[in-house]
């Protein structure tokens, strides 16, 4: 996930390219040699910005490599580096605003200091990196060192995961010594081998990046500057960070003096229930499961290693980019194996279980146990909170349920009485709202940027599409092409594209305001003249007897959304 600057690395055109992604402040980029240059307005600008100079940098680095190419540059301090104002999106093929990347409010630009890389992001994207600023975020070196920051690796090594290995590579350099632990089937004592640790420890070892943590105090912090984190495999990762869990930590000192620092730390991490809402903090999901916390057994407990593998095996049939793009998850599973393992009562009758035929997406553990509520990379991702659906859950805490997530035409009401059918939950208390009005509805007009962006990734997801119909959500879709949220736009622009007949939708999620409210009304106006736009006559998704949606009550729930700020920090 860090990359030198290469030929081999860089995706973006960089001969003679100007970039004008932010307004009024072309990037423009060029080729010298092998190397990778931008000039642009100097971000770290004091003055008037009527003065603000244009400074010419060095691309030396990329982070992401999947979904986006985030290029940073050398500061010329030290070795500082800064990001570059743009993104540029591997699957669109464009450049986009740094800001527009991320789920942050509108006009509040996402911090970039020199240094941000050095301070931050080393800490997870490289092996045993060592930031030796005095302070986060400034480029002054530790009195005592000369040299700057420093990594043993780019990207996430070897040694990330299984420790130091200077003892080990001594010892086997003995070929006989190899041999017989390949013929023994023997663990080496010189490494530390993740699955051979109890859940727990072996868990940790990829919660020490994915994870919401922090230090315990400063003398932590600077000592992680000079040194490298402490934390090595094998260890107890609490010893030596804090790791942020609302729901067991709310009340602890260290807890209170992040929210003192930052008020909006646990709403932009997680859900009011403490339940992690972005992506890349999936351990902070996996503590809160009940089949990680409350198993029975050291071999029914759930941990990363339960479904996921970090070496594909030789006998995976799969290819290597395959097994990559499927999350790293072990053959097998991406099925419901991955729960049966632990649960075969339910593996002998699935559908007695799910109440959904067999080859519906109804019965797919992920779909209902693991639903789309947490945000990252401008969409929705699995929870790693592993439950079961609760209306009760969605009206206190406002996070989707996995049955209105893919029935989104449907009540709160209607999964409520299904679930106590079924299950015998409890039949939740709601109001006129959520009684009449189809969930996912409220949380596209209603809800905070958070739910409207789940609820516009779902509107273009299959599953979703199949069991709700497709015809009735253009009109729903079109009002997020004017959100005031970019990656709200952007992910709505993209399930518009799903929707037969609208494919070739061409917009532009960053593009002027007249430019975006032009085709939104192209759009609905296409939606008018077919048949589609007559075919639903629902109350519950606010379409009257002619199939026409009801813009007064539209409106009026567009009136009482969540207008309260919000950055997700993924």
């Amino acid at each position: 996930m860090t990359q030198l600057a290469t030929d081999q690395t860089v995706r973006a055109d960089f001969n003679g390219v100007l970039v004008d992604a932010i307004p009024g402040s072309p990037i423009e980029l060029e080729r010298r040699g092998n190397e990778f240059w931008a000039r642009f307005n100097d971000p770290g600008w004091e003055g008037t910005p009527q003065e603000r100079p244009r400074i010419t940098r060095q691309i030396v680095m990329i982070t992401g490599s999947h979904h986006q190419n985030i290029y940073w540059y050398a500061t010329g301090h030290q070795r500082a580096l800064n990001v570059l104002p743009a993104v540029y999106l591997l699957k669109d093929e464009r450049w986009v605003p740094r800001d527009s990347v991320v789920l942050s409010p509108p006009n509040q630009g996402v911090a970039t200091h020199d240094g941000h890389w050095n301070a931050v992001c080393i800490s997870c994207h490289t092996t045993h990196g060592k930031t030796q600023f005095d302070t986060p975020y400034r480029s002054e070196p530790i009195a005592s060192q000369t040299v700057g920051t420093t990594v043993v690796e780019f990207g996430i090594a070897c040694e990330s995961c299984h420790g130091p290995a200077t003892e080990h590579v001594t010892a086997n350099r003995n070929p006989w010594r190899r041999y017989g632990l390949h013929l023994w089937n023997a663990l080496d004592p010189t490494i530390t081998e993740p699955t051979s640790l109890d859940p727990k420890r072996s868990s940790e070892v990829c919660g020490q990046c994915h994870s919401v943590w922090e230090f315990y105090d400063v003398a932590d912090e600077r000592s992680a500057s000079a040194n490298g984190l402490a934390y090595r495999p094998g260890d107890t990762l609490t010893d030596t960070r804090f790791v942020a869990q609302p729901t067991a930590n709310i009340e602890s000192n260290n807890m209170q003096v992040l929210l003192d620092t930052d008020p909006d730390f646990v709403r932009g991490s997680f859900w009011a229930d403490g339940v992690i809402r972005v992506s890349g903090r999936e351990y902070n999901g996996l503590i809160e499961s009940p089949c990680f916390f409350k198993a029975d057994s050291k071999d029914r407990t759930l941990s990363c290693f339960s479904c996921h593998n970090m070496h594909k095996e030789p006998d995976d049939p799969r290819s290597l980019s395959n097994w990559a793009n499927t999350h790293q998850l072990a053959e097998d599973m991406d099925t419901n194996n991955a729960c049966q393992q632990c649960h075969p009562s339910i593996a002998k009758n699935v559908t007695s279980h799910t109440n959904h035929s067999a080859e519906s997406s109804g019965s797919s553990c992920y779909n209902c146990h693991m639903p789309y509520t947490s945000y990252g990379l401008m969409r929705a991702i699995r929870s790693h909170t592993i439950s079961s659906p609760s209306v009760e859950e969605t009206v206190k805490v406002g996070r989707p349920n996995a049955c209105n997530l893919c029935h989104l035409d449907k009540t709160l009401s209607w999964t409520g009485n299904h679930l106590q059918d079924w299950y015998g939950s409890a039949a939740p208390n709601l109001n006129e709202q959520q009684r009449t009005i189809a969930a996912s509805v409220l949380w596209l007009l209603k809800g905070d940027a958070g739910q409207r962006a789940l609820a516009a990734w779902s509107y273009g997801w299959q599953p979703a599409q199949s069991a709700s119909g497709t015809e009735w959500m253009v009109p729903y879709l079109g009002e997020l092409l004017g959100d005031p949220y970019d990656v709200v736009r952007y992910i709505s622009a993209n399930s518009i594209k799903t929707l037969s007949g609208y494919e070739g939708f061409s917009y532009d999620f960053v593009g002027t305001r007249d430019e975006r409210i032009a085709a939104a009304v192209k759009l609905l106006n296409q939606w008018r003249n077919t048949s589609a736009s007559r075919a639903r006559q629902d109350p519950q998704l606010l379409f009257g007897p002619d199939g026409q949606p009801d813009i007064s009550a539209m409106r009026l729930l567009f009136d009482q959304r969540d207008q309260r700020p919000l950055f997700l920090r993924e």
